[in-house]
């Protein structure tokens, strides 16, 4: 899932190639060991936002002896897809990155193998999916419509508070959004929209959304960066389709340092993600994997996600950096839908959604 631009701490090899037999491999040796000098190994397949600080991941090569390499292959949609074809002989050991949106996709397809982590206990039931344990939730966060602050209060237009606002006249030309089909967090507004406006209302939605002149781009960064007012890039929408912790984001990353964020979170709009990790089936390191899953839930990688990747921390207790309780948003009743409902439908409402939208 794409989030607020992070500051990964640890340095990438080049990518050669990457070949459908996936041969060549992107590689990021994450822990203070040099190579060669650790005897034991674990691959972590991942999405292409994955952070953690540096130190974090020489605490654990330091304790366990074990060096974590990191293999980035794209977006969520993607990591799942390569899973599946690689089924039984995986180029990795774990897998993070998988969210409640394709789920089902990977549980389907038998990619991942059985592992119940000790550390999951202190994972609050909501979050927590597959009660076979074939993954492990690691995180969560809301995707919903930011806005624009000083836009709306110059004009003195009041914020919209629900989804249904957006259809309004003086919403008009105001809204940015991602193609469903090519984003995480376009395939999730998506989800809110099915959710809030039922199977045979949805579509409906979507064209009184297309007749206010709602703009859709292919991916969050474009929408986030070049079109909304506040991206900083000169774009002119005031509305987009983007994440509840962006706001403490544009606080992080300001440039000269701001201490209260200039963008809001439309609390109305939110969709619940959930990001999981499991081990690949076919393995040939599970003792390691089971240790990097438990890793994954251990309290130091637990309070380096929030500032990392800009998400909550599964682990309920989890203390949060003051610049993200100050300014990063949750909703207190968000969209949600079962993995099993989105698999059953997520490529047909994705195929309505193209004939409705862009034809």
């Amino acid at each position: 899932m794409r989030r607020p631009r992070s500051r990964a701490a640890f340095v990438r090899v080049p990518v050669t190639t990457l070949v459908t037999t996936l041969c060549a491999t992107l590689v990021a040796t994450l822990g203070g060991v040099p190579a060669g000098a650790a005897e034991r190994r674990v691959t972590l397949v991942t999405h292409d936002s994955f952070a953690l600080s540096e130190s974090v991941i020489d605490r654990f090569t330091e304790r366990t002896g074990i060096e974590v390499q990191v293999l980035p292959l794209g977006d969520a949609g993607q990591i799942v897809n390569q899973a599946v074809l690689t089924r039984g002989n995986p180029v990795g050991d774990v897998l993070f990155g998988v969210d409640n949106a394709f789920l089902t996709r990977a549980l389907d397809a038998n990619v991942f193998e059985r592992y119940r982590s000790p550390a999951v206990d202190g994972v609050p039931e909501a979050l927590r999916l597959d009660p076979k344990h074939r993954v492990t939730p690691i995180d969560y966060g809301d995707v919903c419509i930011n806005y624009d602050k000083a836009w709306f209060a110059e004009r003195r237009i009041p914020v919209p508070e629900t989804l249904e606002d957006l259809t309004e006249r003086r919403y008009r030309d105001l809204l940015v959004v991602q193609d469903p089909s090519t984003s995480s967090p376009g395939l999730a507004f998506l989800l809110a929209t099915v959710a809030e406006f039922g199977p045979g209302g949805w579509q409906g939605y979507w064209k009184r959304l297309r007749a206010n002149g709602v703009t859709v781009v292919d991916g969050w960064e474009q929408a986030y960066y070049d079109e909304f007012s506040g991206g900083g890039a000169g774009g002119d929408k005031p509305l987009v389709v983007s994440y509840a912790t962006s706001p403490a984001a544009a606080v992080v990353y300001a440039d000269p340092p701001i201490t209260r964020s200039p963008i809001g979170t439309m609390t109305g709009s939110c969709f619940r993600q959930v990001e999981f990790a499991g081990i690949l089936a076919g393995t040939k390191h599970r003792a390691e994997a089971r240790r990097l899953v438990d890793f994954l839930l251990s309290p130091a990688v637990q309070a380096d996600l929030p500032l990392q990747m800009f998400v909550y921390p599964a682990v309920a207790d989890t203390a949060l950096p003051a610049v993200f309780t100050a300014n990063a948003d949750t909703a207190d009743d968000p969209y949600t839908m079962t993995p099993a409902r989105i698999g059953a439908r997520r490529d047909a409402w994705i195929r309505a959604w193209t004939g409705t939208v862009l034809r």
